[in-house]
Order: structure tokens, then C-alpha cells, then sequence
């Protein structure tokens, strides 16, 4: 008796990537005006249409006549969409943005009509077992996924390392299947599918899951006749064209097997773990981008303000989105797609400031100190000035017109208004959750400060590396560059390379006061370190300014330990996860010599923390770290210049065209941000960022 095998048919959109996304927009127009032909003349029996959404707004922008036949499909289940808004990396956003995700996308596909969701997620670069809680808070009980499954079956439980699980479904052979597209003969596309529905089916039970379709492909209008000539010619196998939820209703009793945490295993799908180091200036923006509209919501949301401003909030939030989109947000993409990511990033920065502005300016919040963290507050923080007054402790200046001028609409600026404005420290204390009037207090332990040394609660010490100490525990620090000939992908590390220790040129004190003490460090290469302490605080802060003038490298912050690391703790979704790394392993020893193999790193993604030993960083745009015997290695910056170089010396295929894209080299200067700590909770450490980015004073 032949298996089953049900076939869906679909088209995998990535709005941009190796075209921009109005060269894809035109070709999706091309691509859904054949689906929609194809369904009203009933020769396939529905389309999926990639669990997003926001391809078919797109569509609908230029064809809005097709409205109401999208509508009438949908209802008659002959097509769908959604549950996603966009289909975003999981590893680089964070719970909030993708909870958002879904609450857009599924409001969206419900006012078309739809009713069938699935959490589809085909292709991005391995998974975040932080997903699970969030697709089942909203009713999906089962995800489909596919890189990062290692040699799982087609159907397993997935559990959360922090609780929770759901029933996933793995693409075996992986989403693309173009072979009905093709114009090779009957005999030749069986002989193809025989070959790989024999390998879904050695992870299968008696029916299969076939996808039909591939990155931006139109279907194949005739596969109506193309099914029963091939099936006569498959001795096992029956293909029906069907929906993907004839399948999950056809397996709903075949989850045995159980896997628990995150899926990353590259031994039988390509993860691109070096996505998470590519293009450092758009990793940057994007935490930023999030930190500043997830500010400013709290903000609305205090003053109830959400008829005023939730419209823009959300126009802001999709924007986000769409730069989620994993060939964005991983750096994959050509450089003019990344120059529209970088403008959609400024003008969520413009829409989050004048929010704030005007919410400033109408609550008249010009003496009030605003704090919408989880925690209450003690510390430093910087405050803007249209005046400066005798004993103000001034951080520095900049032109510009006052703030709350530019906010009066009854008033507008002219050129006597452009002045100096001023950056003060101040110390607060006792600042809780709200408002709060703003009062200066005084710091327990003020800052002392040399060339060579920062000293407060804890101390930085500069000599020929540069050392944290905390009471008696202490590492060393120290930048590690090493060649790179990859990709956006992948590094593309060279064999017996261990990297070059920069060394320090210089050091001086650049900034003292009582608050703040900042040392200026200059290194080989163009680097420029700045490391401050503030008064009454455990986190030193390391503010790079890279200038690159350097091709194909990858530039690391070392963290050295006085013991091998063999786990880590970091962020990943709002939570904490741990992490297991054999500390001996050496990628430059491991690289394939054979077709379609990617060599394991001991390399992970990474959000606002990553920790072991007892000491910590906080992080506000890197986004991968790297474990050796001793050293916790922060990607500071990697240089590449292709979305995919076919020669990679750790991944042996191309894993997309060989477009080269020169500003991938980042020939510019890059910034980065660190904060270290020692014998704190991840909690604690976590609460340094939102008190930093959430605790703002008015204006004067």
C-alpha cells in the first residue's frame, strides 16, 4: 500500500534580500496574480501564502481591486495567511517584538476571514525554544520549523528549557520543492521524488509532508496534470495536493519523541551562525530601535495616551518588524536593502522622540524625573540643559534648538533659538516606578581617577591588557582580531589563525568628576576605547569607536577567565538560558573538506547579557559571543564583503548568490557597548540596562 504524502503548495517571501524589496514587490504582483488565477480557475486546490501577513498588504497596495476575491478565497479555506506579520529572525528580537508579531499578524488574518493557524517558521536560522510559550499564549498548538533539527523525526514534542511545550513538525528535506516547475520530463521529476520522499519518509510515519514551492517562486499552474503522471511512475508513494492542515489533522497522534531547549544543530541543515556577527551597525540599531519604542509604550501607557499615539506606536512597531525579517536583521541582504532598514531605524528613532516630547511638554514635566523600569533607581544620570548653572558637573555641549521650544506648536524656532545645549550629570536616588520630582542627592562613594585608573565600588586598571577587578576577583581584557574570508552567512576563518592581540597605544583621562571619571584608551587599528565608572556603580562601561579601515576581519572583545568556560548563561526572548560548550574546540581545526557540510562553531547568539564564572557583560547591540578554553570572546565587528562567498572555508555550498556588498566591510566607524559585572543575578544586570534606557529626566 502506497504512503500518503500531502502536498502544499506555497511561495517562501522574503520581502528583501538579494533583491530590494521594490524590485520583490514587483515580482510578487507577477507571482499572486498567477495564484489568484489559478484558484479562481480551480486548478490548484489552495495556496499557503508563507504565515505572514504583511506580503499580502503589500500585494494589496498596488492591487486593492483584489480585495474582495482574496476575502472569498480565504473563507473558503483556499487560501492562507497569517499567523505572523512578518516572518523575523527568532534570535535577534525579543519577546515583546515577538509577541507583537503575532498579535498583528493574527488580527490582520482574522479581519480577512482566516481561521486556520499553524507557528510557521521555515526558515530561520535555527530556533529559540523561548518562541514556545508565546505561540501557545495565543492558541497555536503546533509549530513547523526546519533548520537547527539536527536528526529529529517529522513530528516531535518540543519542550522549553523554561517550561512550556508544543507540538512541532519538521521539515525534513526543508520548505523548497521546485521540481514541478522544472522543464525536465515525467520520468526524471519521479525519479527526483522518489529519492527525497524516500528520505522524509525514513523520519515519517505513514503520511508525508511535501512542500511545493521556493524563495519567490510562482506555482506550477499545471500540477493538476503533473500529479497523476507522476504517481503512476512512485511504486510507495500517493501525492494529493492538500493544505498544510490536512496534515496536522492527519498526525495529530504521532508526537513521540521529545527534545528539550533551543534547536541549533548544524550537522544536517545549515544554521549561518556568522549572520549574528554580520553587519554590527544594524545589529546596534535594531536593539536600540527596540529599546526606544518599548520606552516610549511605557510612557504612553502611563499617562493613558494610547487613542493619541497607539496608531503611530504601531506604525513604528511594523517597521521594527519588517527589519526582523531574517535576511535584515542577519545582514544577508544587498547593501541598498540595508540602506532602507537603516532608514526605517531613524525614523522610528524620529517618531519615539517627538512622542516623548510632546508627552514632556503637555504633562509639563520639565522638573520631574521619569522612571518606567521594573525596578527603583539610584544613580547617575544625564540630563539636557538649555542653561547651565554654577556648579553643574557638564558631561558636554551641542547646538541645537531647546527641546521644548521645537514641541510648542503655538511657537516656532528661528535662528536666535539655535544655542548650546548642555549634558550635566546628576545623582538621583530613591527614584521609583513613575514620576517623580527631581532632586539631586549626593553619591556614597565617588569616583577616583588616574591615565591608568578607574576606581569606585570596583576598579578598571590599564597596563598592557586591561584588568576588572571586583574586591578580589578579577579578569583580563583584551582585543583579539582574527581573518575572516566569509560571508554574511559564515565565517570563513583561515586554518592556524589564533588571532592577533591589538596593543594598547595609549591611555589618558579624558573626562573626572565626582559622578563620572571616563579614561580614554587607544589601541592599534584605528580602535578607541572609552571606559567610564559613575559613582555609587558596580558596571564599568566600555564604549568602543571602531574606526575600520580593514577588510575581511572579525574583531573580538576577550573576557579571560582563570579557568576553562564550559557553560554560559544569556539572554535569549526575556529569559535566561544556559548554554553547555566543549572549551577545547577550535573551528580553524574542524574546517569540511567535503560538499554540504558547515562546520560547528562554539559561537551562540546573544541579546542584552551573556555570563560564566561569576562575571557578566551587558550588552546593547552585540550580538554573539564566542567560547575557547578561557576566553568569553564579544564579536565586537566582523568584515565581509559577499551575501555569500562559494568558496567559505566553514561551509562547503554557497547559501545564497555571490553578490558582493562592500559596505558589509563596514569601512566606517561602528559602535559597541559593554558593561561588565561580578556576583550578580542576571535579574540584577538586566535591571542596569533598563534603569540606563527607561530612567529619563524632563528637560529644563
Amino acid at each position: 500500500m502506497k504512503k500518503q504524502v500531502i502536498a502544499y503548495l506555497h511561495t517562501h517571501w522574503d520581502r528583501e534580500w538579494y533583491r530590494e524589496f521594490e524590485i520583490f514587490r514587483l515580482r510578487l504582483l507577477r507571482v499572486f496574480d498567477e495564484v489568484l488565477f489559478a484558484l479562481e480557475n480551480d486548478l490548484i486546490p489552495s495556496f499557503y501564502f508563507d504565515g505572514q501577513t504583511a506580503a499580502l498588504l503589500d500585494y494589496l497596495k498596488i492591487r486593492p481591486e483584489k480585495d474582495k476575491i482574496i476575502r472569498d478565497f480565504i473563507k473558503k479555506k483556499k487560501l492562507f495567511i497569517g499567523p505572523f506579520y512578518c516572518l523575523i529572525d527568532e534570535f535577534l528580537t525579543n519577546e515583546n517584538l515577538f509577541r507583537k508579531n503575532l498579535e498583528y499578524g493574527l488580527r490582520i488574518a482574522r479581519e480577512f476571514g482566516c481561521e486556520d493557524f499553524t507557528g510557521y517558521l521555515p526558515d530561520t536560522f535555527g530556533h529559540s525554544d523561548g518562541v514556545i510559550k508565546i505561540l501557545k499564549e495565543f492558541g497555536l498548538n503546533e509549530c513547523i520549523v526546519w533548520r537547527g533539527c539536527g536528526d529529529l523525526p517529522s513530528e516531535f514534542v518540543w519542550k522549553s528549557q523554561t517550561g512550556g511545550e508544543i507540538n512541532a513538525i519538521n521539515l525534513v528535506r526543508g520548505y523548497f520543492m521546485d521540481i514541478f516547475t522544472t522543464k525536465l520530463s515525467i520520468e526524471e521529476k519521479a525519479a527526483f521524488l522518489r529519492n527525497n520522499l524516500d528520505k522524509i519518509a525514513a523520519k515519517s510515519g505513514e503520511v508525508l509532508l511535501l512542500p511545493v514551492g521556493a524563495d519567490h517562486l510562482g506555482i506550477p499552474s499545471d500540477i493538476k496534470e503533473q500529479l497523476p503522471a507522476v504517481n503512476r511512475l512512485l511504486d510507495n508513494y500517493e501525492i494529493k495536493a492538500g493544505s498544510i492542515f490536512d496534515y496536522i489533522n492527519a498526525v495529530k497522534d504521532n508526537y513521540k519523541t521529545i527534545h528539550t531547549g533551543e534547536l541549533r544543530n548544524n550537522t544536517l541543515t545549515f544554521t549561518l551562525e556568522g549572520s549574528y556577527s554580520s553587519r554590527a551597525d544594524i545589529k546596534r540599531m535594531n536593539i536600540l530601535a527596540e529599546y526606544e519604542l518599548e520606552r516610549t509604550e511605557r510612557l504612553v501607557n502611563h499617562y493613558k495616551l494610547n487613542d493619541k499615539y497607539g496608531k503611530i506606536l504601531e506604525y513604528g512597531y511594523k517597521l521594527l518588524l519588517k527589519n526582523q525579517a531574517h535576511d535584515s536583521i542577519c545582514g544577508c541582504s544587498t547593501d541598498d536593502t540595508h540602506y532602507e532598514n537603516i532608514l526605517r531605524y531613524k525614523k522610528i528613532e524620529q517618531i519615539c522622540k517627538e512622542i516623548s516630547s510632546e508627552i514632556k511638554f503637555d504633562k509639563k514635566l520639565k522638573n520631574k524625573i521619569l522612571n518606567f523600569g521594573a525596578a527603583g533607581f539610584c544613580g547617575v544620570v544625564e540630563r539636557i540643559k538649555n542653561k547651565k548653572t554654577p556648579g553643574d558637573i557638564i558631561l558636554n555641549t551641542f547646538k541645537g534648538f531647546p527641546e521644548d521650544l521645537l514641541t510648542d506648536i503655538k511657537r516656532i524656532p528661528v535662528t536666535e533659538d539655535y544655542q548650546t545645549i548642555y549634558t550635566t550629570l546628576e545623582y538621583v536616588k530613591d527614584i521609583n516606578h513613575g514620576e517623580t520630582e527631581f532632586k539631586p542627592a549626593i553619591p556614597d562613594i565617588p569616583v577616583f581617577a588616574s591615565d591608568t585608573v578607574l576606581k569606585g565600588r570596583v576598579s578598571v586598571k590599564i597596563d598592557e591588557s586591561i584588568k576588572f577587578h571586583a574586591g578580589k576577583k578579577y579578569i583580563n581584557i583584551f582585543l583579539k582580531d582574527f581573518k575572516d574570508y566569509g560571508d554574511s552567512y559564515n565565517r570563513g576563518p583561515v586554518k592556524d589563525d589564533r588571532g592577533t592581540i591589538l596593543k594598547i597605544k595609549s591611555s589618558q583621562l579624558k573626562f573626572k568628576s565626582s559622578l563620572r571619571a571616563i579614561i580614554e584608551i587607544r589601541f592599534e587599528q584605528n580602535i578607541k576605547l572609552e571606559v567610564s565608572l559613575d559613582a555609587d556603580s558596580d558596571f564599568p562601561k566600555f564604549r568602543f569607536i571602531i574606526n575600520n579601515k580593514k577588510k575581511n576581519h572579525h574583531l573580538f572583545m576577550c573576557l579571560e577567565f582563570d579557568k576553562y568556560i564550559t557553560e554560559t548563561i544569556s539572554e535569549d526572548m526575556n529569559r535566561f538560558i544556559k548554554r553547555s560548550f566543549n572549551p577545547e574546540y577550535e573551528i580553524r581545526e574542524h574546517l569540511p573538506d567535503k560538499r554540504g557540510i558547515e562546520a560547528p562553531t562554539n559561537t551562540a547568539p546573544c541579546q542584552r547579557l551573556v555570563s560564566t564564572n561569576g562575571f557578566g557583560a551587558v550588552l546593547c547591540g552585540i550580538t554573539q559571543y564566542e567560547v575557547f578554553k578561557n576566553e568569553l570572546r564579544l564579536s565586537l565587528i566582523r568584515s565581509t564583503g559577499v551575501i555569500s562567498n562559494p568558496k567559505n572555508s566553514s561551509r562547503s555550498t554557497p547559501a545564497g548568490p555571490p553578490i558582493e556588498t562592500p559596505d558589509s566591510q563596514l569601512l566606517k566607524t561602528v559602535e559597541q557597548e559593554v558593561w561588565l559585572y561580578y556576583n550578580k543575578t542576571p535579574d540584577d544586570a538586566v535591571n542596569q540596562i533598563f534603569n540606563f534606557l527607561y530612567v529619563k529626566p524632563g528637560f529644563m
